[in-house]
């Protein structure tokens, strides 16, 4: 049974604490003192006699002499620290050697406690060092487990760009059916994305052809607006699959969504210029907007495009906080900001669209 069980999982059992002092007569002062004092203790009269007994028992704390012939208290200590972490170390020491003690605790020494001893005093320096313990033992548990999540979140996120890079020569040969399959695996964690990056794509390239655009450019606004929320694959499924508003905390994390989604899709040769819609389609016209306070025209227009084709898209949908807008009052909303969260342009193009086709998503 190692420290951290004795520590976490047995509150009603007696700390063990080793007590080591060339003095047989201290030994004996602060084993019956403590153990009047609920401890379980048991003493040894050497520095060498302390390590055998550790290489064969457990205890929650050691105090130990700091002046001793032949294995120092000093000595003792570094094995302690070194050997067994997991258990707490006072240093015994007269009045002359306090700034030693000090020193002791520089390395790696809990507490020091002076001689002559007072047993109340001795009792709640060993107290402070246990909870002490405790609290690190907690934390770095806590350290742990968090490093564990962040490595299965490394892995899983490692492995969809391994599965990217193994796809590449078909990519060059089928860049629709690349784009689909990064789209179909952020799907498969949230049951509206693929809808909702149809809808995006249809918009973008609808305005975008309203823009003018060349067939090159409308291609690359078509694969970045299929994978503007690609990134999602590495948002955790509490905060991406969240019935209400996002804290401000979830809502931070979820702004990563676009860089991450950036280093998977430029990786993507034939990709690099979707990749940059992936990375800037949260940048806002007025340079208030994420991951780099982009402003105007430093946005690439494909961006641009598709900030305005998602806000409509989300705008007609069901959402978990509000029911869908219809398609005018969307359009209204998007209006209203032009030249502050959307280029004018691409507002302008989108509102010239509506007004020839009059059409939306549900009546293609």
């Amino acid at each position: 049974m190692n420290a951290l069980h004795n520590l976490t999982e047995s509150p009603q059992r007696k700390s063990r604490i080793l007590i080591v002092d060339d003095e047989p007569s201290v030994c004996t002062l602060l084993t019956e003192g403590l153990s009047a004092q609920g401890f379980e203790c048991q003493a040894a009269n050497s520095g060498s006699e302390a390590i055998n007994i550790l290489e064969i028992e457990r205890f929650d704390a050691l105090i130990c002499d700091l002046r001793m012939p032949g294995v120092s208290g000093l000595s003792v200590l570094e094995l302690a620290r070194s050997q067994y972490p997991r258990m707490s170390c006072l240093i015994a020491t007269g009045v002359d050697d306090v700034r030693v003690s000090v020193e002791a605790m520089k390395l790696g020494a809990d507490d020091y406690i002076v001689k002559p001893f007072r047993i109340e005093t001795v009792a709640l320096a060993v107290d402070r060092a246990l909870q002490k313990k405790r609290v690190e033992l907690e934390l770095e548990a806590h350290r742990e487990q968090l490093a564990q999540m962040a490595k299965e979140r490394t892995e899983q996120l490692q492995a969809a760009v391994e599965s990217i890079q193994q796809m590449y020569d078909e990519i060059q040969r089928t860049s629709e059916e690349t784009s689909k399959e990064l789209s179909a695996a952020l799907a498969a964690k949230h049951d509206e994305t693929e809808e909702h990056a149809q809808g995006v794509t249809r918009y973008a390239v609808e305005i975008a052809k309203e823009l003018g655009c060349t067939p090159e450019q409308m291609n690359q606004i078509s694969r970045g607006s299929y994978l503007h929320d690609i990134g999602k694959i590495g948002i955790p499924d509490t905060i991406l699959n969240k019935p209400g508003e996002l804290t401000p905390e979830e809502f931070a994390v979820m702004q990563t969504h676009s860089r991450k989604g950036y280093e998977m899709v430029c990786r993507i040769p034939f990709l690099k210029d979707a990749a940059e819609i992936v990375l800037s389609h949260h940048e806002r016209f007025d340079g208030r907007g994420y991951p780099l306070g982009l402003a105007g025209d430093d946005i690439p227009l494909g961006a641009r495009i598709v900030a305005v084709a998602e806000a409509l898209d989300v705008l007609v949908c069901d959402q978990p906080y509000r029911k869908a807008l219809t398609f005018e009052d969307a359009a209204a909303e998007i209006r209203r900001a032009t030249g502050t969260q959307f280029d004018p342009k691409a507002v302008t193009a989108f509102l010239d669209w509506v007004q020839t086709h009059g059409q939306h998503r549900e009546q293609s």
